[in-house]
């Protein structure tokens, strides 16, 4: 897929990685509207791209991704702003033990949710043109991170999630690619906190600095790469990419009888 005048939509795009998706999209010639509930960092990214690129290149919209009224109306803004929708990347997220409810709202649900009022706009049954949906899930979606039980199940989630509706778009006809990418730590704001937000088992806390040691620190900009490869690429798609700073790996599924 050619990027030039395609439209996207980013959750969670105004900070971190999601703030790398949204740059890579649009310096490849996409039109961007940019979902997050920070309204301050929303606005600044929006103003800073628009100097960067010129007008008309991408829209900040606050939006919760918890609630449905929110996400349909966003989405809906976004297509009638910029004329549809063809790429979704489903990547706000927490990481907070705390908080568990929380984290799967956001992280599990917020992915599920984004991507059927996606296809509302992408099925080409509906009269879409197609397109892909990138969900950020994580290594810890492919094995376990023993300090964040909640956050590997939810990521775990994610990654079955888009298998299933990966094989169930192209068995229905739908158009719409959909991946997942699974970057191992990240030097975000979320995994500078990570230690506070162990709830229980903070005692792990150790034992997760040694984890983040042995696999190293990814940049955002690395994994905003992975995005533009599955995102462009339209051999991908139930693909989920591995990735650490030494090496990315894709790990392809099959659906159940195939």
């Amino acid at each position: 897929m050619a990027l030039d005048g395609k439209v996207a939509v980013v959750t969670g795009g105004a900070m971190g990685i999601g703030r790398a998706f949204t740059e890579i999209l649009v310096q490849n010639g996409a039109k961007v509207a940019i979902l997050d509930v920070n309204e301050t960092a929303g606005k600044s990214l929006h103003e800073a791209l628009t100097k960067q690129h010129g007008q008309g290149k991408t829209l900040f919209l606050t939006c919760d991704i918890t609630s449905e009224e929110q996400t349909k109306a966003a989405f809906q803004t976004a297509a009638e702003t910029f004329g549809g929708m063809d790429i979704l990347c489903n990547n706000a997220g927490i990481l907070n033990e705390t908080t568990w409810e929380k984290s799967v709202s956001i992280n599990l649900m917020g992915v599920i949710r984004g991507t059927y009022l996606a296809l509302e706009h992408m099925n080409k049954l509906n009269g879409g043109r197609g397109g892909v949906i990138v969900n950020t899930a994580s290594m810890a979606g492919l094995g376990p991170l023993p300090s964040c039980p909640v956050y590997t199940a939810t990521k775990h989630g994610v990654i079955g999630f888009t298998r299933a509706m990966a094989a169930a778009s192209t068995a229905s006809g739908y158009g719409v690619r959909l991946n997942a990418v699974c970057p191992s730590f990240v030097q975000t704001e979320l995994f500078s906190n990570i230690l506070d937000r162990l709830g229980n088992l903070s005692h792990l806390a150790d034992a997760t600095k040694e984890m983040a040691e042995k696999f190293g620190m990814l940049s955002v900009s690395q994994v905003a790469d992975c995005l533009l490869e599955l995102v462009t690429d339209e051999t991908k798609n139930g693909e989920a990419l591995m990735m650490t700073p030494k090496f990315k790996k894709y790990m392809t599924f099959f659906a159940v009888g195939q």
